[in-house]
């Protein structure tokens, strides 16, 4: 059975994930912070998942959680980097600290997260890495250059750590979500929200589910020959 490791887990993006991940039959690492008790609750809500609490964006965090997947499941298949921050703020108002803590958040962890499983893949010659970048990574958004900035760091990590590894059979790929149903955008008002169903082409708020079943078929058999790919799921908004 293979194992899939899902960094900010608890709630999202990447509870959805984990679910897909274990009903198709996946052993489940489930990474999360803070929100304890949302982890516990879904990996009791899980078949063959563990819970492991670990700072991601600390290279000590980091080890533990990679090291906690092998010691409990022998090895680390999967990888899904989705831990992130985001800050609206102009750039003018934005400190130095939180731009600093923004990309410690979003890109060093995925850049730690990837060098100590890339370890397990490249000697098994085979896995998955997928990136959780954004829309806005990709365009780039007013009042979120920062999130913008880390987000976009993400994508070209992506694309540059996919040729590093590809001679070891592990592919590297991004998803970049649009406008999502989560607590990350819980903030915007319904009149923010209308505005932005009325600019995406599906003229609807996407799902969590969604992006995780696109980073589900990333990490199949279907997608062996897809790698150093960033791949919207944003109803066309881009």
């Amino acid at each position: 059975m293979k194992t899939a490791v899902i960094t900010g887990a608890s709630r999202g993006i990447g509870a959805a994930t984990a679910r897909a991940f274990s009903k198709a039959g996946y052993n489940v690492v489930i990474n999360y912070n803070k929100s304890e008790k949302e982890a516990f609750a879904l990996c009791k809500e899980l078949e063959n998942a563990v819970c492991v609490k670990a700072d991601v964006s600390t290279e000590e965090g980091a080890r533990l959680l990679i090291s906690e997947a092998a010691r409990v499941f022998g090895g680390v298949d999967v990888l899904v980097n989705n831990a992130g921050e985001a800050l609206c703020k102009m750039v003018s108002d934005t400190s130095l600290s939180e731009w600093k803590r923004l990309f410690a958040v979003n890109v060093e962890s995925t850049f730690l997260c990837s060098k100590f499983a890339s370890e397990y893949m490249v000697r098994q010659k085979s896995g998955r890495i997928i990136n959780v970048s954004s829309m806005w990574g990709v365009k780039g958004a007013s009042v979120e250059a920062a999130y913008s900035a880390s987000k976009a760091a993400v994508i070209g990590f992506t694309k540059a750590l996919a040729r590093e590894l590809g001679p070891s059979g592990i592919t590297v790929s991004a998803v970049a979500p649009g406008v999502i149903d989560t607590d990350m955008n819980a903030h915007l008002s319904d009149a923010d929200k209308r505005a932005l169903c009325d600019e995406t082409p599906l003229c609807r708020i996407g799902t969590p589910e969604e992006v995780a079943a696109a980073i589900l078929w990333l990490a199949s058999d279907a997608a062996s020959f897809v790698t150093a790919q960033v791949l919207g799921v944003d109803g066309g908004f881009i």
